[in-house]
């Protein structure tokens, strides 16, 4: 099974690259972690915001992996333990399906995304900038992952 991290923006700055890599190649052969940068839509003055944010929905549905069991990152999706997450990711890895995550730009997923997704899955009632789900996201795949290993870098209560 791969995991598939689709997420609108591209030439983010080196802390992020650096930061989601370092979770990323920790990941093993099992549930590797494939980026996947989504296209921007433009944005600006005069520019409609609901037409960057449909166009940034077409390109990333045209991204994902057939097959994939689809997740979106949404604020107003479900909420996960660590525990939760790791029951998730030995679901996927048992079923063979690819795992395809979804991470919209600075104003959120197309309306056509969420409809899409299998699941929607909320990291926090806090807002946090786009870039930043990247690495959040790869770090808790890896929690996860050691969750299920029984690996000590996760200490839960």
């Amino acid at each position: 099974m791969r995991i598939h991290l689709l997420s609108v923006g591209t030439r983010m700055p080196r802390w992020v690259t650096e930061g989601y890599m370092d979770y990323a190649k920790r990941l093993p052969p099992e549930c590797s972690l494939r980026l996947v940068e989504i296209q921007s839509g433009l944005r600006g003055k005069g520019i409609d915001i609901n037409r960057a944010i449909t166009e940034e929905g077409e390109r990333m549905l045209k991204a994902l992996p057939a097959g994939s069991w689809v997740v979106a990152l949404d604020i107003n999706g479900r909420t996960w333990t660590t525990e939760d997450l790791a029951v998730e990711l030995n679901r996927r890895i048992a079923s063979g399906r690819d795992l395809a995550l979804m991470v919209g730009g600075p104003d959120g997923l197309a309306p056509s995304c969420l409809a899409r997704a299998d699941a929607s899955w909320s990291l926090s009632n806090l807002t946090f900038p786009h870039a930043l789900m990247r690495i959040i996201i790869a770090e808790q795949l890896y929690r996860a992952w050691t969750v299920l290993r029984g690996h000590p870098y996760h200490r839960g209560a």
